[in-house]
């Protein structure tokens, strides 16, 4: 835990009003090709040219499903359709698939296999409607349809064959993909649309790509590559094609992570781009509630263990939290425990209901953050031990503690009498009746004592704030220091960081956001819950403070409400 306060920043940023404006569809260049299709007009538009369908037949919805007329589409794309007069049957040839079409007996043919003709197409003043997902599944296209315009949208590139090998009777695959649109702003997201094959039916089992960034952030022209193999490691050709990116500006370098990144992405940033956007952010109200039902009882002080005694001890009549954190720093090994007492001449239940704990270890931030995790999982207990009249009986004994592990643990206790909880550090050997051969420890430093609440509600206003704002926890200003009493020095204190406090921040209807992590006060490791979710913070290793931000969560707008869970880790500042 040491000295150091904790200081995290919890940054509710506003998600501005931030809009891609595609424009309609138009040909990037020659080899690639937009077709647009309106069902229940007789109209359609290739490489923005209008095209009469009145000869053909208008695309139809027919339950939802889009139906579009195959002869003009096969044509558009340059697929040749055949009559075979021996078979009576519409043939099609598209790579990897032989098609044929059987009319009068509605059959479908795909490569020699049967599939009801019925389920994919239909028949409309003599002219063959199919599916539009046919654009996808066999002609070598992408679509996509959009219901709001009622539009389907056909993207698709007149293909090359494959370089086909005598010897072995294989094709190489092709790789072939396009973009979106013919042109990003800077810090504007990429869309790229595959559009590679394989000759030989066999399937993409590789990708290769080059250059292509999820989004650019400096105006030019800059070549993208694809190379793809088949399931045998034959390889394509390297296909490439330019991006250009404007002059205009969507987002900047660090702003597109804050829109885009997921949660658990590490943004890094200098100290002078942080204090820029976070320094002077205003902070969001918050409705702070203390839970006076559950007193914290703080066992970290001597953190450092130099000699065997009692590390701290109080009485509990009814529910309580026991947090301890220590480090062993001896040359031998000890024994941590924690003992109860019945102060009372009738036995006494002592109740767990929940439990965080990690066994020692020479790492102080895991045992911290594992703890915390521990903890936070919730697994609900009915562990239950009597303590006789009097007694005086191991509540909890942790492994052998060596030289320079620490641990750290929590449990929530109730009682229906009156007990005393001490904290100790013992000769492996000894045993409960040992207890009153050990003396109560001085005080050095960091936190200990019995606190007046172990859980604290913030509630807070995130669905009206127009500006990017914070929530600050645990640096005893913005954030309060829950006050306690140390009973072996007789003396008032604070539970500096608010070390084994649970805090439950709760928002109604919070507006669409992200939340970013800032780490302050030192290195932190620890987890948080959104709404039941983990969200460890970060996945691996440590968070610096100042060098970045991690994106822990995000709301879309339409949640009920945000409900965020966490204890200050100890190891972490």
């Amino acid at each position: 835990m040491k000295s150091m306060k904790i200081s995290l920043a919890l940054l509710m940023a506003l998600f501005l009003a931030v809009s891609a404006i595609v424009p309609s569809a138009s040909a990037v260049s020659t080899s690639t090709n937009f077709v647009d299709l309106f069902p229940g007009e007789a109209a359609a538009y290739v490489n923005s040219q209008k095209v009469d369908l009145t000869a053909d037949e208008a695309p139809l919805m027919v339950n939802g499903t889009v139906f579009i007329p195959l002869k003009f589409v096969a044509e558009t794309m340059g697929i040749d359709l055949a009559w075979n007069a021996k078979t009576s049957r519409v043939e099609m040839s598209t790579p990897g698939f032989k098609m044929e079409i059987d009319i009068a007996n509605n059959i479908l043919y795909v490569n020699k296999v049967k599939v009801p003709l019925d389920k994919t197409a239909m028949m409309r003043n003599d002219t063959l409607l199919v599916k539009l997902s046919w654009v996808s599944d066999y002609m070598g296209g992408k679509y996509e349809y959009t219901p709001s315009l009622n539009r389907a949208e056909i993207i698709f590139v007149k293909r090359p064959d494959g370089v086909y090998d005598s010897k072995t009777k294989q094709s190489s695959p092709v790789a072939k993909f396009t973009f979106g649109k013919r042109s990003y702003r800077i810090g504007e997201p990429v869309k790229y649309i595959d559009l590679s094959y394989d000759p030989d039916s066999e399937g993409i089992a590789d990708y290769t790509w080059t250059g292509n960034q999820e989004a650019f952030f400096k105006a030019g022209t800059y070549p993208v590559t694809l190379q793809v193999a088949d399931g045998k490691g034959l390889k394509s050709d390297v296909y490439t094609r330019n991006i250009v990116i404007t002059d205009d500006t969507y987002t900047s370098e660090f702003e597109y992570p804050l829109y885009f990144a997921e949660p658990g992405s590490f943004i890094p940033a200098d100290w002078g781009i942080i204090w820029e956007h976070y320094h002077d952010l205003p902070e969001l109200p918050r409705s702070v509630t203390y839970d006076s039902d559950r007193k914290l009882i703080v066992s970290d002080s001597p953190e450092d263990i130099t000699e065997k005694g009692i590390l701290y001890r109080d009485i509990v009549k009814g529910k309580a939290r026991l947090y301890a954190d220590h480090v062993n720093t001896m040359i031998e090994r000890i024994q941590f425990a924690i003992m109860v007492t019945n102060n009372t001449g009738k036995p006494v239940t002592v109740k767990t209901t929940n439990k965080g704990e990690v066994y020692p270890s020479e790492y102080a931030n895991l045992i911290g953050h594992e703890a915390s995790v521990d903890f936070m999982i919730g697994d609900p207990l009915s562990d239950e031990l009597i303590v006789p009249p009097n007694r005086t009986v191991v509540y909890v004994q942790m492994p052998d503690f060596y030289p320079g592990q620490g641990v750290n643990a929590f449990y929530d206790v109730e009682t229906d009498g009156e007990v005393t909880f001490s904290f100790l550090a013992m000769d492996p050997i000894s045993t409960p009746v040992s207890v009153g051969l050990y003396k109560p420890l001085d005080y050095v430093a960091n936190v200990r004592g019995t606190f007046e609440s172990a859980d604290v509600r913030w509630d807070i206003d995130a669905s009206s704030f127009d500006v990017p704002s914070r929530l600050i926890i645990g640096d005893g200003e913005s954030d309060q220091f829950i006050p306690g009493y140390d009973v072996q020095r007789k003396e008032k204190v604070t539970d500096d960081g608010n070390y084994g406090v649970m805090y439950q921040i709760h928002a109604l209807h919070p507006r669409k956001m992200v939340i970013l992590l800032l780490p302050r006060g030192g290195y932190f490791k620890g987890p948080f819950k959104f709404n039941g979710e983990f969200m460890m913070a970060p996945s691996s290793g440590l968070l610096p403070p100042f060098e970045g931000v991690q994106v822990l969560a995000r709301t879309t707008g339409n949640e009920e409400s945000l409900d965020i869970e966490f204890t200050p880790p100890a190891g972490s500042a």
